[in-house]
């Protein structure tokens, strides 16, 4: 297994699950939970909503198949904190879609007629109550959805790789430095040793096309967040009455909003294009002044706190909205390509590539196997440029929503 993200943890331990005479290696460049996996918002998203993609509200087989997918993701993680004692700080408190201007309004009404289409439970927040949740008075309205859950990723990554199935060996800080695919042994080298295997499974996300698949066909993109330092009794006093809750936009291009358990405020947004996969401390320290404007908007008794840390973290987008799913090559297998909502996203896919590579079917491989591969975008340059303007003309659009 190639990459300790959402999608290469699950996928090494359903292949162990229903392997248990293999001897499987989970590999990852880095530490896992250090990493963009474990700095993500910590939402486990059963519905995403896009009401400004234009098939949104009508595309009801695919947001029944997203839904599917997603709570099958959610049901494996739910059984490793379980079953499995995974800690977590799970809580299935859901999330609340929150608007703060007309604009934003309508775009939770759009959502709320895909909800209605759908079958799904959910009921509206209105002003007075949302000020007292969270203890802003910058949110108009709001839509609480429940079903997703709230945890610390990290946390959950950590804890989990320990309790991988007693046939998992894990080599962090290991990075695939060449690779050999071919038979009877693929062949991994690595600045330490050499891996053989019979079969590889890539979870590397956008890093897939590094291995010789897909080449040229990720849109890298970074995001980014900051946290506060924990607050105190009389600064808590003034975030709501809530001890913890999510606040997802109304607009996909403003502020995601997070009061953890620990008493910490955590706000994400900005998109930037990551050349080579890679962002700068200019851009982290850019998208730190606009969250301290999505601070001072929110609470800005407060906000002249500041923030502990900042950092970004790798979403790898594919043009078409495409994904990576299934055989790559021969005894090859490959996920790639979340195109966002990555925690309940990234489980599943994982789970899946595992049970094909296991030779096993299930309604959620069958979903995955029709969705259109990644497309080959513009040339890099076309695609920088084009994503900076994109992503700049959103935010603006978005405005208060920020």
């Amino acid at each position: 297994m190639i990459g300790g993200g959402w999608m290469g943890l699950h996928a090494a331990r359903r292949y162990a699950e229903l392997n248990p005479d293999s001897s499987v290696v989970l590999v990852d460049a880095g530490r896992i939970g250090d990493n963009a996996s474990g700095r993500c918002m910590g939402f486990v998203i059963d519905l995403a909503h896009n009401p400004r993609k234009q098939d949104f509200v009508e595309d009801i087989r695919g947001n029944k198949e997203e839904l599917f997918v997603n709570l099958d993701g959610i049901a494996y993680i739910r059984s490793a904190v379980e079953e499995q004692g995974v800690d977590c700080d799970w809580d299935p408190q859901g999330k609340y879609h929150s608007a703060a201007t007309p604009h934003g309004v309508e775009d939770l009404k759009r959502f709320s007629e895909a909800l209605d289409k759908l079958g799904q439970n959910y009921s509206w927040v209105e002003r007075e109550e949302i000020r007292s949740i969270t203890g802003s008075n910058h949110y108009i309205r709001a839509l609480h959805h429940p079903g997703t859950i709230l945890l610390q990723p990290a946390k959950y990554l950590k804890d989990a790789v320990r309790r991988l199935p007693s046939n998992v060996v894990v080599h962090e800080n290991t990075p695939i430095t060449s690779v050999q695919f071919g038979a009877p042994k693929h062949v991994c080298e690595t600045p330490t040793g050499t891996l053989r295997a019979s079969r590889v499974i890539i979870c590397a996300s956008g890093y897939l096309t590094r291995f010789g698949f897909f080449e040229n066909r990720a849109i890298p993109l970074y995001t980014f967040a900051s946290m506060t330092r924990q607050l105190t009794e009389n600064e808590l006093s003034r975030v709501g009455s809530k001890a913890a809750y999510g606040l997802i936009p109304a607009n996909s291009f403003g502020t995601t909003v997070r009061r953890t358990i620990d008493n910490r405020l955590f706000l994400r947004n900005v998109y930037a294009y990551a050349t080579d996969f890679k962002t700068t401390r200019q851009d982290v320290m850019k998208a730190r002044r606009e969250q301290q404007i999505a601070f001072d908007r929110r609470w800005p008794e407060l906000s002249p706190i500041g923030f502990e840390a900042s950092w970004g973290g790798l979403l790898t987008l594919a043009q078409n909205g495409g994904m990576v799913f299934g055989e790559l090559d021969r005894n090859v297998y490959g996920a790639a390509f979340c195109n966002g909502t990555g925690v309940a996203r990234g489980a599943a896919f994982g789970k899946a590539i595992a049970e094909m590579a296991s030779l096993r079917t299930s309604p959620v491989i069958d979903i995955l196997k029709t969705r259109a591969s990644p497309s080959k975008p513009y040339p890099k340059p076309v695609t920088a440029m084009g994503v900076r303007i994109v992503t700049a003309f959103r935010f603006r659009q978005a405005g208060a929503e920020v």
